[in-house]
């Protein structure tokens, strides 16, 4: 069934669904086990197996290197489709997918190509920048310094989504000049060590826990040449965390439209002669599904957004580069408190179209919230709008008023 048929609207571009029916049997297998997942914390290891196989690491590598040449919007779309099936696996995925964003933009050719061909033939790489405590985001303790012919990584990462799974982590550190340096370093290298002390209680199996790096080996090849990330990296995270809220509004309309339909007990004050005829039921389930279906949609309209960036980028026109940068990150910024609270909302609304047994643990429906408020925690809506108050509000002001107020921000 194709994504119009089931009533969310088209796919971006004509060979979309073509793209997406490479994936979909695979998500329908991630789906079935979801919730069961969740209830026992099993990690999905055959899942990411799964993905690797058919491809979801080449998503975006260009079809001359091995990969499967996806855009940016059609990426966002299968990521709305994954997260409906399991929102973590989306989340394992993240830093992999912006590492290949990282490479697609990087000016140094061999090193890009090189990584890139590897990811099309079914390389991971997982998340290590983040670090624990109280630091600064990008302010780093762990260091990667000279040895003779090689490097020695020193330091300790948290929230390293997708690292337990991968072959590779990608650190972000400080050299012996404390200048900034980043890299990858295999995830079984001598000297690494993974935990899973995520406890979360959302998002609990994406293992976004601890990494430990202690006098790890790094050869030179795996150093990244070019310091800083593409233009546009950080819209790009944040829209993967809204395209997993998508997904998860997806995934609960459809729980909360299966289980009316079955449910035979009704209310006393209930206005049908079961739960499927009740309008006020109905009424419900209705605005979970329009919830989902705007969500999606304000995800794709801002990645088009994004992909206006990385035209202009190809093209090699720096000045419509820098402007679509200013207005991409804009529009993410705009979609992020709308979409954020459409799916809390909407996780917390379903319960009103059920009775007290959609508690039992065994459905899982709690999951749903869980997973989106984790998710959100980490992509917070009020720096967003505020954001986007600044912008609206400032092109309005003076110059010399815009530059006070930006003083003050």
């Amino acid at each position: 069934m194709t994504q119009v048929e089931r009533g969310w609207g088209g796919g971006p571009g004509l060979r979309y669904e073509e793209l997406a029916g490479l994936f979909r049997g695979v998500f329908a297998q991630l789906r079935a086990g979801a919730a069961d997942r969740d209830r026992g914390r099993i990690l999905p290891w055959a899942e990411v197996r799964l993905l690797k196989e058919a491809g979801f690491t080449g998503l975006r590598v260009p079809e001359r290197l091995g990969g499967l040449g996806f855009s940016l919007p059609e990426l966002f779309n299968l990521l709305i489709e994954l997260s409906e099936a399991d929102p973590n696996l989306t989340n394992i995925f993240r830093s992999h997918l912006g590492l290949t964003e990282d490479l697609l933009n990087s000016s140094e050719k061999e090193h890009s190509e090189f990584w890139l061909n590897h990811f099309a033939q079914g390389g991971l790489a997982g998340s290590g920048f983040s670090e624990a405590g109280g630091r600064v985001v990008g302010d780093y303790e762990t260091r990667l310094v000279r040895e003779g012919a090689h490097r020695r990584l020193n330091g300790r990462k948290f929230y390293t989504s997708g690292a337990l799974f991968a072959d590779w982590i990608n650190f972000g550190a400080v050299d012996e000049n404390d200048a900034p340096v980043s890299g990858l370093v295999p995830t079984h290298a001598v000297g690494v060590t993974i935990l899973d002390d995520w406890d979360g209680f959302g998002q609990a199996l994406s293992a976004s826990g601890t990494a430990i790096f202690e006098n790890v080996l790094v050869e030179e090849s795996w150093v990244h040449p070019v310091r800083g990330r593409c233009r546009y990296i950080g819209a790009f995270f944040q829209l993967v965390h809204l395209a997993a809220l998508a997904g998860i509004g997806r995934a609960l309309s459809d729980d909360v439209a299966r289980l009316v339909a079955g449910r035979k007990r009704v209310y006393a004050q209930g206005n049908g002669p079961k739960a499927a005829e009740d309008p006020q039921i109905l009424q419900v389930v209705g605005q979970l599904r329009a919830a989902a279906y705007s969500a999606g949609a304000i995800v794709l309209k801002a990645a088009e957004a994004i992909q206006r960036i990385d035209d202009a980028r190809l093209a090699r026109n720096t000045q419509d580069e820098a402007q679509a940068g200013h207005i991409g990150a804009l529009e993410v910024d705009q979609a992020v408190p709308v979409v954020t609270s459409l799916v809390l909302d909407a996780s917390t609304a379903a319960f009103d179209a059920l009775g007290a047994s959609a508690a039992s643990k065994s459905l899982g429906l709690d999951r749903h919230w869980r997973n989106a408020r984790v998710i959100a925690s980490h992509n917070p809506r009020i720096y967003r709008a505020r954001s986007v108050g600044a912008f609206a509000v400032g092109r309005f002001l003076s110059q010399a008023d815009q530059d006070l107020s930006r003083s003050k921000a």
